[in-house]
């Protein structure tokens, strides 16, 4: 009796794998992540078995290997996707998780004899869409070289489950904190808080979806704001849509009446098929000793993703040819300098930047470069002042811009000055347009007893005067000024993509585009991620795509010991996250400003932080 149980499990179990691998096929061959653009090489990856030879040369370097990069054989490689995700490569004393890396151990892994299999914890994401893209494409990739990739999935929503339901196998525990009720668009109105308080934001937009000043001046949103939103957020709930159901061999129906009818029981989602079995952490780590041939009194070899980071890319045999591609990463809001030394500026600095690639044009190392760009914009002098430096670096060798989450604004102005560009299918980009802003603090002043006199000479001089509002030749001036920077940056754009003026004023005016609706409006050349980029920069660089190229990252960050040191004590006193939150969302008051507006995509978990806007206004008025 008991032996034909165990014959049924394992029909069950063989008959569940063979479905699994008939839905990973068809998903290969739908893959949604590449595209037909003309001649651009696809990039797609293709596992190839290493041969005897080159097998026996891996071995014997594991063998030799420093202590930090060995691992034992047979182990499962444990990556826990939780947080933050930034696409930066930070120095070796960062914590967090970097997509490069991720991406870049699923590669090892798959090529690594030591490595049996990976097991995936996925919990709640911070990052966007794009980068979820990349995430699940490299797991689809580690897929062919047929080792299996487990996940583990305890808190998960729209998003976690888009990378989870990639994996072979995809367990929940009992009590999981799970919702797939569907995707929300979120915009963030202060106008009336302004308002109680005495302050006036005279705000100046040119672009009528340039939504930036909206959050500032109006209490609810507008009819073109919302047509964006709307559109954008169709766009990734359709997407998500057509992957789960490539992924669970799924008719759209089904899909959307699960997520219609609510359902908060685990049991129900092993039941319609979205995850295989409910089992806790330790009863996953049991069975995975079971497939691997481990006693059930032994240890699960496991290495963590911080430690296999170690492992060298040469060490398996992955190391890349002669020729070099430059990868320069650009990621965080636009400015024109840094900060201090102990606490220097997180986002694109462009003075730094500029230096990176004057280096790289000078070089002549380097047969291309891949900037690869994730930025909501920021100062309209900086963006423009990185545009020349790329279009005079474009001159010399071929440039390929590759979008992550988001390249809109000044991230697009950055990335028009490439010769391609490269963009997810859910990479928010466009928003060509611009605007500035002065706060008349006037009432606020009043209210509180505060008085400020200004002696001043020139007609104009006292035009960011925060104690009064505009003279009606104060804001033609400065209406003129910021139309004059809108016209500067859509006429960049409508040169640097072959198009027409009128054609380019059709789909700038400020709006945000998904990858896909940008490409087909001439703004993006081709859909992809990081290895389709890296395969058009071999194109144009007239290297043979069967070749190996190295890509050498001119953008790492590293600190010295005073700053790590200084770094630690901010982030025990909890000064870190208040100057972060305020970094990013604040803009400066002293420029243009070429920046997409903070939309807020979120699934049904719940509220987001609250915005650094609202905290400061509510430090502000505790002060005073």
């Amino acid at each position: 009796m008991a032996s034909s149980i165990e014959i049924m499990e394992s029909n069950l179990t063989t008959a569940k794998k063979q479905e699994a691998k008939v839905e990973f096929k068809a998903e290969l061959e739908d893959k949604a992540s590449f595209r037909d653009d003309g001649d651009y090489p696809s990039g797609e990856f293709e596992f190839k078995k290493p041969g005897a030879w080159k097998s026996f040369v891996v071995k014997l370097r594991l063998l030799t290997a420093y202590p930090c990069q060995r691992v034992r054989t047979g182990s499962v490689l444990n990556i826990k996707l939780r947080g933050k995700i930034s696409d930066q490569v930070k120095g070796r004393f960062s914590s967090g998780l970097y997509l490069p890396q991720i991406c870049e151990n699923l590669i090892k892994a798959a090529y690594d004899p030591r490595i049996a299999g990976v097991y995936l914890h996925i919990e709640t994401l911070k990052c966007g869409w794009a980068k979820t893209e990349e995430i699940r494409r490299h797991i689809l990739d580690f897929r062919k070289s047929g080792k299996f990739i487990v996940g583990y999935a305890p808190v998960w929503h729209e998003k976690e489950y888009y990378i989870g339901c990639a994996c072979e196998e995809l367990y929940a525990p009992p009590s999981a904190y799970f919702s797939l009720y569907g995707l929300t668009a979120q915009a963030s109105f202060i106008g009336g808080v302004f308002e109680k308080v005495g302050v006036e934001p005279q705000v100046e937009r040119i672009g009528k979806y340039k939504s930036m000043g909206d959050r500032l001046t109006r209490k609810n949103i507008s009819e073109e704001n919302r047509e964006v939103l709307t559109t954008v957020l169709d766009n990734i709930y359709g997407n998500w849509i057509n992957i789960v159901c490539q992924s669970k061999g799924k008719k759209k129906e089904e899909i959307e009446c699960f997520i219609n009818e609510g359902v908060y029981q685990v049991e129900k989602l092993k039941e319609d098929g979205w995850i295989t079995d409910i089992k806790y952490d330790d009863e996953v780590t049991s069975m995975l000793k079971k497939k691997l041939g481990i006693a059930e009194k032994k240890k699960l070899p496991v290495v963590a993703y911080k430690k296999y980071s170690r492992v060298s890319k040469g060490s398996l045999g992955l190391t890349g040819g002669k020729d070099r591609i430059a990868v320069i990463r650009a990621s965080g809001s636009i400015s024109r300098v840094g900060g201090s030394f102990f606490e220097p500026s997180s986002g694109i600095i462009a003075e730094k930047f500029i230096k990176k690639i004057r280096k790289v044009r000078e070089s002549k190392k380097y047969k291309a470069v891949i900037i690869r760009i994730d930025s909501p914009g920021g100062d309209v002098l900086a963006s423009d002042s990185m545009w020349r430096e790329i279009k005079l670096l474009a001159e010399s060798k071929p440039v390929i811009a590759s979008m992550v989450d988001v390249a809109a604004s000044g991230g697009y102005y950055m990335a028009m000055a490439a010769q391609t560009i490269v963009s997810e299918n859910l990479t928010l980009t466009g928003s060509i347009g611009v605007v500035t802003a002065k706060f008349n603090f006037g009432k606020l002043h009043e209210r509180i007893g505060f008085n400020k006199e200004i002696i001043s000479k020139g007609q104009f001089a006292e035009l960011y005067a925060a104690d009064r509002p505009f003279r009606s030749d104060e804001e033609k001036l400065f209406a003129e000024s910021a139309q004059n920077m809108y016209k500067r940056f859509r006429d960049k754009a409508a040169s640097s993509r072959s198009m027409s003026v009128d054609k380019m004023e059709e789909i700038a005016q400020g709006r945000v585009w998904t990858g896909n609706d940008a490409a087909s409006r001439g703004l993006v050349d081709a859909i992809g991620g990081f290895s389709r980029a890296v395969a058009i920069a071999k194109h144009k660089a007239n290297i043979p795509q069967h070749k190996k190229v190295t890509l050498v990252e001119v953008s790492k960050q590293s600190l010295s010991l005073p700053q790590i040191l200084f770094r630690m004590l901010s982030s025990a006193t909890g000064l870190d996250t208040s100057l972060n939150q305020l970094q990013d969302g604040l803009t400066s008051c002293d420029g243009v400003q070429a920046r997409m507006d903070g939309i807020m995509f979120q699934g049904s978990e719940g509220s987001s932080l609250a915005d650094p806007i609202f905290n400061l206004l509510n430090d502000y008025l505790n002060f005073v």
